[in-house]
């Protein structure tokens, strides 16, 4: 498949992400009416271990030169990858689209073909009719809904009382990683498509990033035993909770409620006037209840098909 005529395609450079931006937010803004990415998004995705944007990614221009569409695949461990796109919606019903997932596809391939078992994840907006079509004609199916949910911080947040027994408090990095990781290993072992990230490689995808604050990351203990954990960062006029575990033995006590609340805290005294998180729709833990519980609500969803990666074509 070709591009329009008055269309042109390069492989996008870290220059692009503004234009990247824009072009994610005048997406999102039509198909949801608001929009929770920028910059800082884009540059997150991009600073992901095994990315190289000049063969990870393209960016679609109009004649003028200006960025009207975009697309990226994303490693996630040794057999997964992730992807995403998004075309202007002036730009919209060219076969734009249709071409980037040509081009994402192929990639694919290239990256793991030859690796038995391997899949192709990519993501789009749950009210993207036309995108749905698109990947269900290519052979993807869905297999999960995502919800963003948000909470507005309209004024100073009193973060309570934690249970009995318990302390929480900001984490020390080099004391403290180590711990917070192992709870998130325990805690998220349950969850869908979910693979043991090792320390190391954690730590590049959530510490050794722009923004990283470790006054941010909260852990919760009773005496010297760690037993929850949180991680946050401020992107924009936004607190993002990352990761949210409480490990099994303490569950029910209204430990990650009161996580939850010392970080809606936090956020609220720097004038953050949102706090936001991603949260599997089918949860096993109940985590969309408890979410709602303490003043969050689903604000925009996205949804992940998926498409095996067979040895040389997809």
């Amino acid at each position: 498949m070709s591009l329009p005529e008055g269309y042109a395609i390069r492989p996008a450079t870290d220059g692009d992400v503004p234009a990247v931006a824009r072009v994610l937010l005048a997406d999102d803004l039509r198909d949801t009416g608001g929009s929770v990415y920028d910059e800082d998004f884009v540059r997150a995705q991009w600073s992901t271990p095994g990315f190289d944007p000049a063969v990870d990614a393209w960016v679609v221009l109009e004649t003028a030169g200006a960025v009207v569409g975009v697309a990226n695949v994303l490693p996630d461990g040794e057999t997964r990858l992730k992807s995403w796109g998004a075309v202007h919606p002036d730009h919209r019903g060219l076969g734009i689209g249709s071409f980037l997932l040509d081009r994402l596809e192929a990639r694919a391939v290239q990256r793991l073909g030859a690796v038995a078992g391997a899949t192709f994840h990519h993501a789009i907006n749950d009210v993207d009719e036309a995108g749905r079509a698109m990947l269900r004609a290519r052979g993807f199916s869905f297999v999960r809904s995502f919800r963003h949910m948000q909470i507005d911080l309209d004024g100073p947040r009193d973060p309570g009382r934690p249970p009995e027994g318990i302390d929480i408090r900001a984490i020390e990095p080099e004391r403290d990683l180590p711990l917070a990781h192992a709870i998130f290993v325990e805690t998220f072992a349950d969850e869908w498509g979910y693979r043991v990230i090792p320390y190391d490689e954690w730590r590049s995808l959530e510490v050794e990033v722009p923004g990283f604050d470790p006054s941010l990351w909260l852990l919760a203990t009773e005496g010297d035993q760690a037993v929850g954990a949180l991680n946050a960062i401020a992107e924009g006029d936004r607190g993002w909770i990352g990761e949210l575990g409480v490990r099994r033995a303490w569950r029910g006590r209204g430990i990650a409620t009161a996580m939850l609340r010392r970080a809606f805290a936090t956020f609220s005294e720097r004038r953050l006037p949102h706090a936001m998180l991603n949260v599997d729709f089918e949860n096993p833990t109940g985590a969309m209840a408890l979410y709602q519980k303490v003043g969050m609500r689903a604000v925009r969803g996205y949804d992940v098909y998926e498409k095996p990666i067979a040895q040389g074509s997809l």
